[in-house]
């Protein structure tokens, strides 16, 4: 069975619809980056040619692809629709879209796939995803990104930042909102899973792991595991030590 993620954003497109009726199972999720995972490791960033249009416009272009660069080594800009509108709606400012996606995706080492329609999206994410599932027989993960990358300077700010997207399921987006949001890496870690779970993109079961690292006892250490459950006993008992 084929299985592909989507952002909760494309359920208002016609993509998906189209991906449930050639026998893909479309799951929903609020993705940290992209549009779509076919496959384990791949990103696919999906635009409408009005909104890549925009996007050089306003300077968002090269800042989303950079972002989508630091969180997967495969990642994929899709963009949909006529080129031919593209060079009558913006006849003046044409080559510089054209332009600004060469230079983004040769910076980013980023394939780019153009497509005619939401149809067509839907027949090149069920091909990746057919092609690349079937290859490693790894269904996709909405988890997908990249670990932060050993600083090799005495730069602050990045080895916070490498520290903390070094805890399981803490990429170095959702380090950087943390970071953020308390202030200090000692903060972050000081802080209760209740606060730590009101960040977007951090789960309650990631913010329970994150306490657990933190303030279980090296002598009485063992492997974790995957399940909420798993940390019900740590989570029942700091309750009671805090009452």
């Amino acid at each position: 069975m084929v299985k592909v993620y989507a952002d909760e954003r494309e359920r208002a497109s016609k993509v998906p619809k189209y991906l449930s009726a050639m026998g893909v199972t479309v799951i929903y999720k609020q993705l940290p980056v992209g549009d779509y995972i076919p496959a384990e490791g791949i990103v696919i960033e999906r635009k409408r040619v009005d909104d890549l249009a925009k996007s050089v416009f306003d300077g968002r272009l090269f800042d989303q692809l950079r972002r989508l660069k630091e969180t997967s080594d495969k990642v994929v800009l899709l963009v949909e629709g006529s080129l031919n509108y593209l060079k009558s709606r913006y006849a003046s400012r044409y080559k510089a879209i054209e332009a600004a996606v060469v230079t983004a995706s040769i910076i980013n080492s980023l394939p780019v796939i153009y497509t005619q329609d939401t149809r067509h999206t839907a027949e090149i994410i069920k091909y990746i995803a057919e092609k690349f599932q079937e290859s490693k027989q790894k269904i996709p993960t909405p988890s997908t990104y990249k670990k932060a990358i050993k600083p090799k300077t005495t730069d602050l700010k990045k080895w916070q930042l490498f520290i903390l997207s070094s805890f399981p399921g803490i990429g170095p987006i959702l380090a950087e909102r943390l970071l953020l949001k308390f202030g200090s890496l000692r903060k972050v870690l000081t802080s209760s899973p209740s606060e730590l779970s009101r960040v977007e993109g951090l789960t309650e079961e990631k913010a329970w792991l994150i306490a657990k690292i933190v303030n279980e006892n090296y002598a009485s250490t063992t492997s974790v595991g995957t399940g909420l459950t798993k940390f019900m006993k740590y989570k029942s008992k700091n309750s009671e030590d805090s009452t």
